[in-house]
């Protein structure tokens, strides 16, 4: 899935539970646009008209563009006749008929990537329940890019071609595991279900190169307990592993004994030689 179309699911996930948490009637937002000071509307949620749609809010103009260029939230009870805000948006607000307005920016690392809004067509206070949930529909956003930032990272090291002239063949299949390790634990945050057929396919792809240990040998493990070994193989402790999976350090054993049975290994060292030899791991 190409990354504004992975981008407009979450977005329209985030609006319907912003609507369905806060009560609110009308929800919208859109990202910055990369190397631009504003922000996009893509995505509407429960309105009447198209007055909204791809409408570019500039930084520091209107609500929306007040919350990107404070990086918090702002609402207004009534935005026609709001003074806390200026108001080069207002015809396609009053198009819309919308009154009580709050905005949300959508916050990575700092910078502000997007922002949500929710409006009410009537003129009334927003009280904190409200704003809480709205910024909670906003989080999940900012986890979601999170993940994809990250993914898009680990693809990018797991895809170079090549490896520089400095650096060994033990190094270089070492940043192989690691980047395996890596892309195994982030794949199952990834909600995007292309993007996480992705990291797997990936996470194949490099289990299948012809590493020195490679072999015919092939056993047929689950994907969470490749996942642990993954983490095991890069010196993991099973405790870290968990944390890493979201497991339990107890699931993360049970997982680690049902691998090592199914390789005939007695230690965790043997398990992963046997999966890397059995072309399971990199």
């Amino acid at each position: 899935m190409a990354t504004g179309a992975t981008e407009a699911v979450e977005l329209r996930g985030a609006l319907m539970r912003l609507r369905r948490t806060t009560g609110l009637p009308v929800a919208f937002g859109g990202l910055v646009e990369p190397g631009r000071h504003q922000a996009r509307i893509s995505e509407l949620n429960g309105t009447a008209t198209a007055a909204l749609s791809a409408l570019a809010v500039s930084s520091g103009n209107g609500l929306g563009g007040k919350a990107v260029a404070l990086a918090r939230p702002c609402a207004v009870m009534d935005y026609p006749s709001s003074r806390q805000i200026s108001h080069e948006y207002d015809a396609a607000v009053a198009a819309e008929g919308l009154r009580a307005i709050l905005a949300v920016p959508v916050v990575v690392r700092r910078r502000v990537r997007g922002v949500l809004y929710g409006a009410l067509r009537t003129a009334q206070p927003l009280g904190d329940r409200t704003l809480t949930a709205a910024v909670e529909a906003a989080r999940d956003v900012e986890q979601s890019l999170v993940v994809r930032d990250e993914a898009q990272g680990l693809l990018a090291v797991a895809r170079e071609p090549e490896v520089a002239p400095d650096v060994t063949e033990g190094a270089a299949w070492e940043r192989v595991r690691e980047a395996h390790g890596a892309l195994r634990a982030l794949a199952p945050r990834v909600v995007d279900p292309a993007l996480r057929a992705e990291l797997l396919a990936v996470c194949a792809t490099l289990a299948a190169s012809p590493g020195p240990l490679a072999a015919a040998r092939r056993v047929r493990l689950t994907p969470r307990e490749l996942d642990v070994l993954a983490c095991v193989s890069i010196g993991t402790t099973n405790a870290a592993a968990g944390d890493r999976l979201g497991l339990r350090p107890e699931t993360v054993k049970a997982y680690l004994r049902s691998a090592m049975r199914k390789l005939g290994a007695h230690t965790r060292l043997e398990a992963v030689v046997a999966a890397r030899r059995a072309g399971l791991l990199p």
